[in-house]
């Protein structure tokens, strides 16, 4: 099933590989199983993707959300505030993450090998259990570039090798927090021609939040580029939705976005209107591919999305059946 999931190239492969997927997870996944039994939904009723129950993203705090009696290698975690629950997420085949963003970032991108990947974010060793830096630390290594690391706690290196490498042309991704991008450009002024500068969220209560636009425009005069690329990515998730810009994200092929209405969470929404983020991610074929997040979005036709916010927890209805 993995090859064939990575192997997408039709709506009609990815109904169908969805609806196989749902089979398999109803079967062998306990916690979803109950979930769709408290709706009285069997997989015989269900013949379109957007009938398949997307399971609250909380019960990553709860339980243990596996379709697979293989063992655990990896448990990724949410970072979370001191004292909160965090996500978990058991991952029992680590090659199907990797396959999943390196196809996901060769979809978008092209060749890892192309491209120096320069990280300000806590390196492995500091933050273990984070898909993300798990990410970029195996993109670091796949780079093959000297120059390609952890850079958090080196910005004055930091800065003089971005400038280096962007005057003699080469291929770099800055990929990092908002607030670390921010401390770098607070020091320092760059005019950059050939970096992507991503930014994956995050100010972990650093700075003051900022809404994207504001956030962007700030980076955006810091780094001298047109355009400031995100990652939208989460613990619960094998796959990632990049932006090159304006906030428009975009998924590969095994991932896709519905929105929810928020006063129905079983009610699946027409493109173009806000709603519930509802992610389907095929990558996530041993634990569980169809999750109702906590984020507020819009679908556009063409399948591309925006995050317009979140939930807050006086927000969040239709779930009550949290007490599985």
């Amino acid at each position: 099933m993995k090859e064939s999931i990575f192997n997408i190239q039709s709506e009609d492969r990815f109904r169908e590989c969805a609806l196989t997927v749902f089979n398999h997870q109803f079967k062998n996944n306990k916690v979803y199983r109950s979930f769709c039994d408290l709706l009285y939904i069997h997989p015989s009723d269900v013949t379109k993707v957007d009938e398949i129950p997307f399971l609250p993203i909380q019960f990553f705090k709860s339980k243990k959300i596996v379709s697979s009696l293989e063992e655990v290698q990896e448990i990724f975690t949410s970072s979370g505030t001191t004292g909160s629950i965090t996500s978990k997420h058991y991952v029992t085949d680590i090659s199907v993450y990797e396959q999943s963003y390196l196809k996901g970032f060769e979809h978008f991108y092209g060749n890892i090998e192309d491209y120096t990947i320069l990280a300000l974010l806590p390196n492995y060793l500091e933050r273990k259990g984070s898909s993300l830096v798990y990410m970029v630390h195996d993109l670091i290594q796949k780079s093959v570039q000297p120059e390609s690391g952890f850079y958090l706690h080196n910005l004055e290196e930091l800065a003089q090798t971005l400038q280096e490498l962007d005057q003699k042309g080469k291929k770099v991704l800055l990929i990092g927090v908002s607030f670390a991008l921010l401390d770098l450009i607070e020091q320092f002024k760059f005019e950059l021609k050939n970096t992507v500068v991503m930014e994956t969220g995050g100010m972990k209560g650093r700075r003051k939040e900022l809404i994207r636009e504001e956030l962007h425009s700030i980076l955006k005069q810091g780094f001298g580029t047109a355009n400031i690329h995100s990652e939208y990515g989460m613990t619960e998730l094998l796959s990632q939705g990049y932006s090159k810009g304006n906030g428009i994200f975009d998924c590969p092929p095994w991932m896709k976005i519905f929105t929810r209405d928020t006063e129905d969470a079983l009610t699946i929404l027409k493109s173009g209107k806000s709603g519930g983020i509802n992610i389907i991610d095929l990558a996530n074929y041993n634990s569980c591919s169809f999750i109702a997040t906590q984020d507020l979005g819009k679908v556009h036709s063409n399948g591309s999305f925006e995050i317009i916010g979140r939930f807050d927890h006086s927000d969040i209805r239709g779930c009550n059946l949290m007490v599985l």
